[in-house]
């Protein structure tokens, strides 16, 4: 992955916690708690000393989540690449259901975007995928 400095990630978590903070079913908040462990794991990973801004069991709850959804975007987006015939393999996690995030992608990987957001959207419908 690549690298940030330290005012993107700080801009990032503040974003995912905003987006925590406007959830209000529990599904919906884990989801998005795992959003937070993510976001600060990968500051850490990137060598920033970004804290979490919750518990510990907060984090634990929330990378319980996280691994499974991630995983699984992270096979969605493996398959989507193939079928839109990316050489390499198509690295990334991010949310299949917004367009942007789809357009964004397919700009990185050098593809078509409507092409590649038609993929994707006949994918969701026989993929199971966390949200």
């Amino acid at each position: 992955m690549y690298k940030h400095d330290e005012a993107w990630h700080t801009q990032d978590l503040a974003d995912e916690l905003a987006e925590y903070s406007e959830k209000q079913s529990i599904f919906k908040k884990w989801s998005e708690l795992s959003d937070v462990v993510y976001t600060s794991t990968r500051a850490k990973w990137t060598g920033h000393n970004i804290n979490f801004p919750f518990s510990k069991l907060h984090y634990y709850v929330g990378a319980t989540y996280m691994f499974p959804k991630y995983t699984a975007r992270f096979l969605f987006y493996r398959a989507a690449g193939k079928k839109a015939g990316v050489q390499k393999l198509v690295h990334e996690v991010r949310n299949p259901k917004k367009t942007h995030k789809l357009h964004h992608i397919a700009e990185k990987y050098n593809l078509d975007k409507e092409q590649f957001q038609k993929i994707c959207e006949k994918q969701l419908k026989y993929w199971l995928l966390l949200p």
